[in-house]
């Protein structure tokens, strides 16, 4: 009976999850497609040149919101409401001070980060647009992912996949109605994208206004300590995020030095889609969370590890599925996005996606295992994954593979990272299984 408690949980939370952040992953997808039909390749190429920005501004409301609301889980499992409440108003307090750096970016930097970013005069003022528009809005994003961590924590996942999804389906409307009946180009498209995080915290709000949640703002002396907790758990998470930035740009760079603007336009068309692929996997990744948290919580070592392969068998399922449709439909998806039907940009972005896409499923065991150390305290081997495929590996390996073997090196260094780093992560979780120690310090929820 625990058994299949466990799995309808798992079933749960991972399904409303994934369904949620599936449509989240939409505000830049909806952009994507829109931007190629009213601006051609030159406003895929602005896009993509500013969307980093956005991996950084989302990574860190994932941060402090699944990093916050790990700690509020735990503590609210032991019964202690208190500590539940102050981990929250950290979390609120950093929220606050990273959305505001942001904010000041927008209204002072945006000009400067787009020329830092690669974008020449083509394509500048759309790029430097989009890029500012996106930093303004960084506390409607930030709020919202703090929002969306501690209520699906609180016991309603439903209410926040309904928030996610219906941000982002007033995010493809608004699109839609922004570029083309009202003209807007690519203004339209990301105020449409800036508006949705706002009417996902209006779904939100009620769950707050009638008082069903169990945290709140707790008077209390900040705590440095807390606030480093905080950001530890929840590092993971930015780097998850922050990595697809960091690897946007390096291969922005390489590739405008192979193909110019418009192998930037075809890698745009596959790392937009590569987002929806890596949603899924945070879905199933946040899905797990406040199950994980909670059984370690609670010390229950057989639904940690039976939540864990429920998991596994789900990425590797998906991966599976996902990468048959690359395979046998990647002309036609690339031609979707291809509005002037450049014979070039269908070309690169055809087999970009073949080979980018082997990668997905070793993406996904590395996010689903980071999260797995994070939900039960023991958060340094998520670091050394997260680091190690957002920075330490894929840039190197970017730079060697393309200079061996040009565009398809570029598209090759994704899948070689992720294999990489899945083989060392999966070498840790088993040494951490058998108890073995690591660091000085053994894995106490496993080992115990």
């Amino acid at each position: 009976m625990e058994s299949r408690s466990c799995f309808r949980d798992f079933a749960k939370y991972s399904s409303l999850n994934i369904m949620g952040m599936i449509g989240l992953s939409c505000y830049i997808l909806a952009d994507t497609f829109f931007v190629s039909q009213a601006l051609g390749a030159d406003g895929l190429t602005a896009l993509n040149l500013a969307i980093p920005v956005y991996s950084f501004i989302h990574g860190s409301g994932l941060m402090i919101g699944m990093g916050g609301s790990t700690k509020f889980s735990i503590f609210k499992s032991q019964g202690n409401m208190k500590e539940a409440c102050q981990a929250f108003t950290h979390a609120v307090m950093l929220t606050a001070v990273l959305a505001s750096v942001f904010f000041l970016l927008g209204v002072f930097a945006s000009g400067f980060l787009i020329r830092l970013l690669g974008a020449d005069e083509t394509v500048y003022e759309m790029s430097r647009t989009y890029l500012q528009v996106i930093l303004l809005f960084a506390p409607a994003f930030m709020t919202n992912n703090l929002l969306l961590c501690f209520i699906r924590n609180d016991g309603a996942p439903q209410l926040s996949m309904a928030a996610m999804i219906g941000g982002s389906l007033s995010n493809v409307v608004l699109d839609y109605v922004f570029m083309f009946p009202f003209g807007m180009g690519i203004f339209g498209a990301v105020l449409a994208t800036g508006l949705a995080p706002v009417i996902s915290i209006g779904i939100l709000s009620p769950f707050l206004f009638r008082k069903k949640n169990h945290f709140h703002l707790d008077k209390c002396r900040i705590s440095l300590r807390t606030a480093l907790d905080i950001f530890s758990s929840g590092l993971p998470s930015l780097v998850t995020e922050v990595s697809s930035g960091i690897v946007i740009i390096v291969f922005n760079i390489i590739i405008l030095g192979i193909a110019g603007n418009t192998g930037v336009a075809a890698y745009g068309v596959i790392a937009n889609l590569s987002l929806v692929v890596i949603a899924i996997y945070t879905g199933i990744a946040q899905g797990i969370q406040p199950l994980l948290s909670s059984y370690y919580g609670y010390g229950n070592r057989k639904n940690i590890l039976a939540t864990l392969r429920y998991a596994l068998i789900c990425v590797l399922f998906i991966s599976a599925a996902v990468y048959l449709c690359i395979f046998f439909f990647a002309e036609p998806i690339a031609a979707v996005f291809n509005s002037e039907h450049n014979v070039l940009l269908q070309e690169i972005a055809a087999t970009g996606l073949k080979i980018y896409f082997i990668g997905c499923v070793f993406a996904g065991f590395n996010i689903v295992v980071s999260v797995y150390f994070t939900s039960t305290e023991w958060p340094l081997p998520a670091h050394i994954i997260s680091l190690m495929r957002g920075f330490i590996v894929i840039i190197p390996m970017a730079f060697l593979l393309s200079s061996i073997a040009g565009i398809i090196g570029v598209w090759s260094s994704f899948p070689a990272t992720e294999l990489i780093v899945s083989l060392i992560g999966a070498i840790i979780f088993l040494l951490g299984l058998k108890g073995i120690r690591l660091a000085g310090k053994p894995h106490t929820n496993i080992s115990d």
